[in-house]
């Protein structure tokens, strides 16, 4: 058997298993007990007591492939350890943490929704996940193992969406959306599509990451049927691109899934700018676009993970100008309370005149751009649904070709252009026009 890793395996394991999704999901580790049988990592007892009590505040599920990743010989430093395994400092809860630090509750006009952006809403159809990242923003939630909500449940949410138009945009989101069966993710995806304003779907999934085996060929025929798709997963460093993520990553992309890419900045994981740049370069040459590079949430017990928002801009610095443009990810806070993402960039507008701004390269080079002396902005008072300037949006209509143009078009069955002053043409209209009388 070939695994991502060393992985010690009980004698009941059968070699065939392993790439079923779903014997991962039923031999997941929830107890320190297996983590111990199975890594051969000990803990002293008081080392164990303190875990005890962090994992009755936010529980332990590690799927086997994720936890086979993790290097044995350098487990406290391991960037998979530290996000799969809990901390005893999770138990820290300071008074400025939350246990909904994004307030997704309180803008939730209908259960299992939130609707916080004026064109997009976001769908929770399942508070599962196949593996517990000690990172959550939504840890208020993790184990809840009798919260997906069944069809009829989430028919309130619809009714809200189909009620408003300017909704263009729903995304899935949980939990994770691919813990459900293929056949209740068809049925959700084929109820929203059918909404007429409804423009994409997106889904929200780290089963590439953590259970790539998820991605399977039924799973890809169900999704394939829905365009615009969007699925953004969540890797947050190079080691968690394996050769199994790879190829589920690749048969997303075939089926002309668009793929991006969620990272958080977790201090011990991630928090440099070679670990950042590495990990976008990889999933650019695996087609996925790094989207966001998220500063980690004010959920509770994730102090140990926060760092300086200066380091974010660090890392953002140092990939401007040294890596392919969409390599870059969008440094953002969720802003606490509901405000949503604000993005955090470095400046580099140095100053503004009248009509120059001073601006700096990635370099260091300092230049001037001359803005225009005289530029006279189009008159708008707000009445676009009389706009006669330049208020056009709908799609152009493709012109018809004329003259010469028509002749030698493949598209176009015309053979021969005749002068409106032809007598012959004339003379056949009026044999045909006597004929037919």
């Amino acid at each position: 058997m070939v695994f991502d890793n060393k992985y010690k395996m009980t004698k009941k394991v059968k070699n065939a298993n392993w790439k079923d999704w779903t014997w991962h999901i039923r031999h997941s580790i929830k107890t320190l007990k297996q983590f111990e049988e199975i890594t051969e990592i000990k803990f002293t007892p008081e080392e164990k007591a303190v875990l005890e009590e962090t994992i009755k505040k936010f529980p332990l599920s590690i799927t086997p492939y994720y936890l086979s990743l993790i290097d044995l010989q350098n487990y406290k430093t391991d960037p998979v350890y530290l996000q799969s395994f809990p901390s005893t400092k999770e138990l820290n809860v300071l008074p400025h943490e939350m246990t909904d630090p994004l307030s997704e509750d309180k803008d939730s006009p209908a259960p299992y929704l939130t609707h916080r952006y004026p064109d997009r809403v976001l769908l929770h159809v399942s508070n599962l996940c196949s593996m517990y990242c000690r990172h959550c923003t939504r840890k208020r939630k993790v184990g809840d193992k009798d919260s997906i909500p069944s069809f009829e449940e989430l028919e309130e949410a619809f009714k809200y969406i189909e009620k408003n138009g300017k909704i263009r945009d729903v995304l899935l989101s949980g939990g994770d959306p691919l813990m459900l069966s293929d056949e209740y993710i068809d049925k959700i995806l084929a109820k929203i599509s059918q909404i007429p304003h409804i423009e994409i779907i997106r889904i929200g999934t780290r089963t590439p990451v953590v259970l790539p085996y998820r991605i399977t060929p039924k799973l890809i025929k169900v999704l394939k049927k829905y365009r615009p798709l969007y699925i953004n997963t969540h890797f947050n460093h190079p080691r968690e691109l394996t050769n199994s993520s790879k190829k589920a990553l690749t048969m997303l992309a075939d089926a002309g899934i668009v793929l991006g890419n969620q990272s958080v900045l977790l201090a011990g994981v991630n928090d440099c700018p070679r670990i950042i740049k590495t990990l976008c370069q990889k999933l650019v040459k695996n087609r996925v676009r790094p989207y966001y590079l998220y500063q980690c949430d004010l959920s509770e017990g994730l102090t140990h993970f926060r760092t300086p928002v200066n380091k974010g801009i660090e890392i953002i610095e140092s990939m401007i100008g040294h890596t392919t443009g969409f390599a870059r990810p969008i440094y953002v806070i969720d802003a606490p309370g509901g405000g949503g993402k604000i993005p955090v960039e470095p400046n580099y507008i140095i100053s503004w005149g009248a009509n120059k701004v001073i601006l700096r390269n990635y370099e260091g080079v300092i230049t001037t751009y001359k803005e225009p002396d005289f530029y006279e902005a189009t008159f708008c008072n707000r009445d676009c649904v009389n706009c006669k300037l330049q208020l056009n949006l709908e799609e152009a209509n493709k012109f018809s070709t004329i003259g010469i143009e028509k002749l030698l078009s493949d598209t176009d069955k015309t053979i021969s252009l005749v002068p409106s002053v032809n007598q012959r043409m004339k003379r056949r209209k009026r044999n045909k026009t006597n004929e037919n009388g």
